[in-house]
């Protein structure tokens, strides 16, 4: 056995354990602490540098002559600037929607070098400061910094222009980084421009506030320099006090000269336009898709005029930075009259162009007037004159129709080629990113790959399992792929050289639009009011005889949107629903033994009642028996004859009602016949009503194309083709060449005269049913007619198929909503017939019912 220690011994190894505890603990809460200091560092933010030393320095005297006069060109500003105090103080429009859009003004000086600055203070603030960063709710914003003459007067829009705006963000083009403070209202905000070469701050533009610098020198965009740098400034729903000098509101850190005390040599100054006892307003009159939007954009470019239209309104809200929805697409989209879908109220309901037309008169500026639509209508024209006093104005009308002159054939062509050359990039650059995108997947694959390899390899040798590893591979660089061969610059084709006008995707005008107005289209004249009318690419005899053409063109492709029945075909057309209406109840009733025999008494007591007053005479005069022998006589001429109906000629019947025998001319009419009935007579009367109530003899007719919509129109049913089994309206009309024809011009003709009777369209029905027979009885199977009969509204199964239908509608012609006239009972068919047994007539053409009429329309449900 093991001696035992001693209980000294022991207590000093517990004590010594104890301090080794002790120890350790201490050295981990060093350690810990040590760490929590290093995390706390890690998380402190590293504190800002100190702001370099001021570089720049006063300004040497300059004793070069001084700029003359430098202030902010109004001319060179959007409409709803609103300049007052000698134009140092600005406001801008505020109703309705005018609060959403930016408004901007350019100085009428640039500098070209040198170092000058420029101030602006907020003044007032016109909406609340609190904003909940809404699109529908409007703020201020104010934008101050420099844009090159001739370009986007917005700051913020396009290359050409940088900027500070009010939120302390340096803005060009569409990248904004933070760069200084925030200046809020009665802020003195000071912007420098440094085109000073000599300076360390060369080619740089810094923001400063009440007197104190607020960004650091910051690089002028690469497009702007070496060119002549006009302040600008653009703000919304602000008030703004601009001092141009010669003295700073605020004194700078260093002595800087202000713009208006600018050296004669550092600077360009824009030339004032000429002055003029009137401005001119243009209204340019032309056809839709034929370059009439092209033109304006031109003509604009060149006269320097401010354009009043829909469609630079919502290219303003656009510049604003409001986010428009889908582009337009569908009958109603146009670019005469966009549809403004910001989803803002005040933005939506145009109101913007009601403050725009209100103000244009006051401004006293050059405009252009591109209604497209509204130009081309003599009512329009008028109306439009009376907004530009002749007193204020000179009103010219300009008409560009036919072929172009050089000048705009070259501009169309410059246009496609600008849009072949975007398109070519764009596909390049889709090409290349798709091939970087396969590249990065196919390195993603190797690493995978590799990963995998190595993750094996590491399980091997845990395994035990012995590895022969493989050699490092060498890193390879990256193998640049041969240069391609630069891909020829696009160019126009031959055809495309040939273009005199460019096809756009949107409609010049829709086509709802044009179908109302064209037919009204004019050519302006000085009569109406213009100064001055002309005509810039053909003479005013080549445009009217143009216009005229095109009329005529559209008259075959347009419908008349405006066309309303008259009374004539309402009167007419509630008397075919009674007459119909009569023809299928005598029908009725003569396949009723019964009723048939009450129609022969009937018969009977009518021509003795035709008699009756000549015969009481005869009795009078005592010559009863010719008295008897002439009612008898009359008697004997109503009794039913023997018809040979096998024989008859139908066009020789004088009463549809009674071919002799008693029996109706259409007694075995079936459905297919009473639907051609129908049809006939209805198509007859629309193409007459239409010529009658259009009256226009340019366009005595319509086209297929159009036949669905003036049937519905004009008898509130939809035309259902489908139900005749024919895939083309020429088809079924090819059945009833006698009432209706196709000419060559494409429009529909009747063939019948307006005041042909009723009857008549009976006998070209029976006769066509048949020469159907014969065709049929000839083994001539296409001679059949195989409309499908429309199931009753209302008809009830047991959902297996076994449940009995409601009958088939068999009334006369009606329309939804009601109709011209008033209705008759529906009649119902029988079985009998005045033919004998072999002559039966056929139920092969269709359900084997009389219903009047397709699609439902003849009959009450």
């Amino acid at each position: 056995m093991a001696p035992k220690e001693e209980p000294a011994t022991v207590e000093t190894k517990e004590e010594e354990k104890k301090e080794e505890k002790k120890e350790d603990k201490a050295e981990a809460k060093k350690e810990e602490g040590e760490a929590k200091a290093e995390d706390v560092e890690m998380k402190e933010e590293p504190k800002e540098p100190e702001p370099p030393k001021e570089q720049e320095v006063d300004a040497p005297a300059d004793k070069r002559a001084k700029v003359k006069k430098v202030s902010l060109n109004f001319d060179d500003s959007t409409m709803n600037v609103m300049p007052t105090a000698g134009g140092r103080l600005l406001r801008t429009l505020s109703e309705g929607g005018m609060s959403y859009l930016l408004a901007s003004v350019r100085c009428d000086t640039g500098i070209k070098s040198g170092r000058y600055l420029f101030e602006a203070r907020i003044v007032e603030n016109l909406v609340d400061g609190k904003h909940d960063g809404s699109a529908t709710q409007p703020r201020g914003l104010v934008r101050l910094g420099f844009s090159t003459a001739g370009s986007s007067l917005f700051l913020g829009d396009g290359p050409l222009n940088c900027c500070f705006d009010s939120e302390g963000f340096f803005v060009h083009e569409k990248s904004r980084k933070k760069a200084g403070k925030k200046f809020v209202a009665d802020n003195t905000v000071g912007v420098l421009l440094n085109l000073d070469s000599s300076s360390p701050n060369a080619n740089t533009i810094s923001l400063f506030i009440n007197g104190e610098r607020a960004s650091q020198p910051t690089p002028l965009p690469q497009e702007l320099v070496g060119q002549p740098l006009f302040p600008t400034i653009t703000y919304k729903n602000v008030s703004l006090e601009v001092n141009l000098g010669p003295s700073p509101r605020a004194e700078l850190p260093f002595k800087c000269r202000m713009l208006s005390a600018a050296a004669a040599a550092d600077v360009e100054a824009v030339k004032p336009a000429a002055s003029a006892d009137k401005q001119t307003v243009v209204f340019p009159v032309g056809l839709p898709g034929q370059g009439y939007f092209d033109f304006v954009d031109g003509f604009a470019e060149k006269a320097g005029s401010t354009e009043l239209s829909d469609r630079q309104i919502l290219e303003w809200a656009g510049k604003s930075g409001l986010w428009k929805g889908k582009t337009q697409s569908g009958p109603a989209a146009s670019t005469d009259k966009p549809e403004a879908k910001f989803g803002i109220p005040a933005l939506d309901d145009w109101s913007v162009r009601r403050v725009l037309k209100a103000i244009a008169p006051a401004l006293q500026r050059s405009y252009i007037v591109p209604e497209l639509k509204a130009n081309l209508l003599a009512t329009e024209r008028e109306k439009a004159l009376k907004h530009f006093p002749a007193q204020d104005f000179k009103r010219k009308a300009v008409v560009v129709m036919g072929e172009p002159n050089a000048d705009f054939k070259a501009r169309v062509q410059k246009l496609l080629l600008s849009e072949k050359t975007a398109k070519a990039e764009a596909e390049k650059k889709k090409k290349a990113q798709e091939a970087e995108r396969k590249r990065l997947l196919e390195l993603k694959k190797k690493k995978a790959e590799e990963a995998k390899k190595l993750k094996e390899a590491a399980q091997k040798k845990k395994d035990g399992v012995e590895v022969e590893e493989a050699p490092p591979a060498e890193e390879k660089e990256d193998v640049k792929m041969e240069a391609e061969e630069p891909e020829a610059a696009p160019e126009l084709t031959e055809e495309e050289k040939k273009l005199w006008y460019r096809k756009t995707t949107t409609a010049d005008i829709s086509e709802n639009a044009l179908s109302k107005a064209y037919s009204s289209f004019s050519l302006p004249s000085k009569a109406e009011g213009f100064d001055e009318v002309t005509f810039l690419w053909q003479s005013e005899a080549d445009c009217a005889a143009l216009l005229r053409k095109w009329i005529l063109e559209k008259k075959l492709t347009q419908r008349a949107e405006d066309l309303q029945p008259g009374a004539g075909f309402k009167e007419s057309w509630t008397k075919w629903q009674k007459t119909l209406s009569e023809f299928k109840t005598r029908q009725s009733q003569y396949k009723d033994p019964s009723k048939r025999k009450a129609l022969q008494a009937k018969k009977v007591e009518a021509a003795k009642k035709a008699v009756a007053e000549e015969k009481e005479k005869l009795v009078k005069a005592g010559d009863e028996e010719a008295a008897n022998a002439l009612e008898a006589k009359a008697v004997k001429e109503a009794e039913p004859k023997e018809v040979d109906v096998e024989e008859l000629d139908v066009f020789g019947v004088t009463d549809v009602m009674d071919i002799g025998n008693g029996a109706p001319l259409f007694e075995n009419f079936q459905y297919e016949d009473w639907t051609m009935l129908s049809t006939r007579y209805e198509i007859h009367l629309l193409l007459h009503s239409f010529k009658k109530d259009l009256n226009d003899p340019d366009r005595p007719g319509f086209t297929e194309q159009h036949f669905g919509y003036y049937f519905n129109k004009y008898f509130r049913k939809s035309w259902n083709l489908s139900q005749f089994g024919m895939e083309k309206l020429t088809d079924l009309l090819d059945l009833m060449k006698d009432t209706v024809v196709v000419e060559s011009t494409g429009f529909l003709k009747p063939e019948q005269a307006e005041d042909t009777a009723v009857d008549n369209f009976v006998k070209l029905t029976e006769d066509h049913r048949r020469e159907r027979e014969r065709r049929v009885d000839a083994g001539d199977e296409t001679a059949q007619l195989k409309f499908t009969r429309p199931a009753a509204a209302g008809a009830k199964g047991n959902g297996k198929g076994g449940g009995k239908s409601a009958p088939a509608p068999t009334g006369p012609s009606s329309y939804s909503g009601g109709s011209y006239g008033a209705q008759k009972r529906s009649y119902q068919p029988t079985v009998s017939s005045s033919y004998s047994a072999s002559k039966q007539p056929r139920t092969s053409y269709g359900s084997g019912g009389y219903g009047g009429g397709y699609g439902g329309s003849y009959g009450r449900r």
